[in-house]
């Protein structure tokens, strides 16, 4: 929110930042600097958060690695028991990142109740050289305490590479019996330049199975299945990311042969026919697809260790060792002081559950390239009906690749949304933006990054054939007439509050050597928070896009007052979503909610318009500290003119609430209300100045028989006729975001002293508890957090591992438990 206080300290604030930069250098060397310091720490990471487990670096069409395992006890079970890409119904017990940082690492734990088995991951990120330093990753794995006293598992490690010119090749001997002790690779590729991949024996309690078939020995081809089984295979590089598939491909030769000699009834036990025989690459070739598979007998251990040739030191198991401790440590110290929990969530039972919700958030962030299909065809909504000539011209499939183009992202759930949304990543980035505002900025940047030349960003990111395959077909095509939540601006307004009080990062002061010596080491006070040293010259570079979004949005989802002999403060500010059909507004993000029935080229939006009234805020408070001040007083006649017609055009008294418009049967406006997340829009931007009106919507919020619940406010009033029908997305369900917004609103309007100040209060303080008490309840019980909650009993609904905006809880555990009174507003959480 826009509050004059904030401006002048913002404006102070920047006169500062600038003056330290200027004391040492030019602010862009400084930027700049930055810049490559950060990017160095964020090449390489967990970056395809659609797997288990997959390294890669931020580099289009370069090396990946990864894990795939399973259990080899019997044959029936071996093939649905490989693990490679995240999915629901592999029925984890749960799993996850229970610490993890960006730039230095993390553990992840998977519960594998299915294959009798945990999994532990523990990553270290290690700076040194120019290309983005080393790495290892140490994997355990446990029998669980049902696991069979003879547990054998598989482990496939997969290194891939597509990069056509670089290379990728096995240093040990070739031995068509397996391979000794540690497997190494060497590389030379684009952007990684030369490296070295070592995959250790372990220690000795490692051991293979004890039960084997002696009808194998000594025949052609076989190996020792106590040794590591390597094949290299070259596939078209457009189908590498297949792993699991090139696997069973590769199985598949020597069972056939198996088979034929054995016949079906007579074969070898599963842990040993299900195993590669070696192959190796002629001379002079390398391959694209790199495989390393063991078979364990009960508990087992082994690092992966990766070395950039640019870096002094040389990754090993030592160095791991060392790092994983400290990384801890360290990581507990941090999290504890940027997320300070209060009561009544400051006892310890909260603490693994706030890390691991904020971690699985971080460990969700990816790298995707790839190209995308986008219909520019015209689809004109202005005549009645307009959907039905939109869905005949979709189902033509005119959609053309664009692209290819990269995003650096977050994702709603590794298993079902493992890709970028636009109406999420706002709420994404909060958390992320008190851990790490460099991060959550690059990530903002990389959004806007995507924008044609017009305005639009394509609210779904679904970059590449392997993004695809997740995607049913009819959803894959984004269209450049859609809009989505422009939730990117909730972040933007946190990052002009973090530059307005950059004093409160005293390690960003002093001489520019000093200020680089201490952000040297990756994860340390100074790189999350150092674009902050900057924050003025970023805006200046982003504005541009920020303006041109803007506008696009009021060309192309601008509303018809003036048609409809509609009475309002502005003809001109009221706003539509395209893209409507019967039962549904998907561009809105709140798919199902209720809307006029059947859809209308009349329509006004609440949603939106408090969007777009949001919008203007936040760009006046922009435009101002950038010294843009014809900008400014345009935006800021824009917010005056939306904040009168939201009361104008949407406000309905007899139901107490703000209301969609659409038009009658004698094209007369009207008012269609379904009480819910869209009646109080305007309160959950801050954009409500009446009190009568903020008193109405807060005894809706308050109201039992409407949307309170013992879990969090209900997406739909309980007395709707569509409450809990149709697809029951958002007719009911709690959701994480919405009450995040609806409990900041609270603390804003419980702090200012008014007739609303202590239902406001109360409401705050009951909310709060109800949210997080419910999340932690659900995560305990299921280990997940999801993507919505019941409105009945409050049980997880949807898809599980939703981090995602559920993760804000770890904010709003993060607030004060009650409110203090202020003589005036306070500044917006946002």
């Amino acid at each position: 929110m826009y509050i004059p206080g904030l401006l002048v300290s913002l404006l102070w604030s920047a006169s500062t930042t600038t003056t330290v930069a200027a004391a040492a250098a030019d602010q862009t060397i400084l930027a700049n600097e930055i810049q490559r310091v950060s990017n160095q720490s964020l090449l390489w990471g967990p970056y395809n958060p659609s797997l288990y487990f997959g390294m890669r670096p931020r580099i289009p069409k370069s090396l990946s690695v990864g894990l795939v395992w399973g259990n080899l006890d019997t044959y029936p079970g071996a093939q649905k028991s490989i693990r490679h890409t995240c999915e629901q119904s592999d029925d984890m017990k749960g799993y996850g990142w229970v610490e993890y940082d960006v730039r230095t690492g993390g553990k992840q734990v998977i519960h594998d109740q299915a294959n009798f088995i945990d999994i532990e991951i523990e990553l270290v990120k290690v700076p040194g050289g120019r290309n983005g330093g080393n790495w290892g990753a140490r994997v355990k794995g446990k029998p669980r305490d049902n696991a069979p006293k003879t547990l054998r598992s598989t482990v496939f490690f997969w290194a891939t590479n597509e990069d056509e010119d670089g290379e990728l090749l096995l240093e040990n001997e070739p031995d068509l019996a397996g391979l000794k002790g540690t497997v190494s690779l060497r590389g030379n590729i684009e952007g990684l330049d030369e490296f070295h991949i070592e995959v250790t024996e372990g220690p000795a309690t490692n051991s293979g199975p004890t039960q084997l078939d002696s009808r194998l020995d000594g025949l052609d081809g076989e190996a020792d299945i106590s040794r590591s089984l390597y094949r290299v295979g070259s596939y078209p590089a457009e189908h590498i990311w297949r792993v699991k598939n090139i696997i069973f491909a590769e199985l598949k030769g020597r069972f056939d042969k198996l088979m034929e000699k054995f016949g079906a009834e007579n074969l070898p036990p599963s842990w040993q026919a299900l195993t590669f025989a070696p192959k190796y690459a002629e001379e002079g070739q390398d391959g694209n697809v790199h495989l390393v598979q063991r078979v364990y007998e009960g508990a087992f251990e082994f690092d992966i260790l990766f070395s950039s040739d640019s870096a002094a030191k040389t990754m090993t198991s030592k160095i791991l060792t060392e790092k994983i401790q400290e990384n801890t440590e360290s990581f507990n110290t941090r999290f504890s002081k940027t997320f300070k929990r209060y009561a009544p969530f400051d006892t310890p039972k909260y603490a693994n559950f706030a890390k691991d919700l904020f971690s699985n958030l971080l460990g969700g962030i990816g790298y995707f390239h790839g190209t995308s299909i986008v219909d520019r065809s015209e689809y004109p909504e202005d005549e009645e009906g307009f959907w039905e000539p939109a869905k005949a011209n979709r189902e033509k499939s005119l959609g053309q690749l664009e692209g290819p183009t990269t995003l650096y992202t977050s994702v709603p759930s590794r298993q079902f949304f493992p890709r970028g949304f636009l109406w999420d990543e706002g709420f994404h980035l909060l958390p992320i933006i008190e851990w790490d505002v460099d991060v959550a900025m690059e990530i903002v940047r990389s959004w806007f990054n995507l924008m044609d030349a017009d305005g639009w960003i394509a609210r779904e990111q679904i970059l590449g054939e392997e993004a695809r395959s997740k995607v049913p077909k009819e959803f894959q095509t984004q269209y450049p007439h859609y809009a989505n939540p422009p939730t990117l601006l909730l972040v933007l307004t946190r990052f002009i509050e973090k530059w307005s009080s950059t004093t409160n990062y005293p390690n960003l002061t002093g001489e520019l050597s000093q200020i680089m010596e201490q952000m040297s080491e990756f994860g340390g006070d100074g790189i999350p928070h150092a674009i902050l040293t900057s924050a003025e010259s970023y805006l200046k570079n982003i504005y541009p896009l920020l303006r041109r979004q803007y506008y696009w949005f009021r060309d192309t989802q601008a509303g018809d007052i003036r048609g409809y002999d509609r009475t309002a403060f502005s003809m001109k500010e009221g706003y539509r979503w395209r893209g409507r059909a019967p039962g549904y507004c998907l561009t809105s993000g709140i798919d199902d909610y209720p809307r006029a029935e059947p859809p209308h080229p009349s329509e006004l939006h609440v949603d939106l318009i408090s969007w777009m009234g949001f919008s203007a805020r936040l760009m006046k408070n922009i435009a101002i500290a950038l010294s843009e001040t014809e900008d400014a007083r345009e935006y800021g006649k824009h917010e005056e003119a939306i904040l009168h017609n939201i009361d104008d055009l949407h406000w309905n008294k007899e139901a107490g609430c703000y209301c969609d418009a659409t038009v009658d049967t004698f094209e007369e406006n009207t008012h269609v209300c379904h009480v819910g997340y869209v009646s109080i829009f305007p309160f959950l931007l801050g954009l409500v100045r009446d009190d009568d009106k903020l008193k109405s919507l807060l005894e809706i919020i308050g109201d039992e028989e409407q949307l309170w619940s013992p879990f969090g406010i209900r997406s739909l009033s309980r007395q709707d006729e569509f409450y809990g029908k149709g697809d029951n997305y958002w007719r009911g369900p709690v959701w994480i975001n919405m009450n995040y917004l609806a409990i900041l609103r609270l603390k804003e309007y419980g702090s200012v002293k008014g007739p609303n100040q202590q239902k406001a209060a109360k409401l705050y303080t009951e909310l709060r508890k109800n949210v997080v008490n419910n999340v932690f309840r659900v995560w305990e019980e299921t280990g997940f957090a999801w993507e919505q909650y019941e409105q009945e009993k409050g049980n997880g609904k949807g898809v599980q591992h939703f981090l995602g905006w559920t993760s804000l809880v770890v904010n709003i555990m993060a607030l004060p438990e009650t409110v203090e009174v202020i003589p005036v507003p306070g500044h917006d959480e946002l």
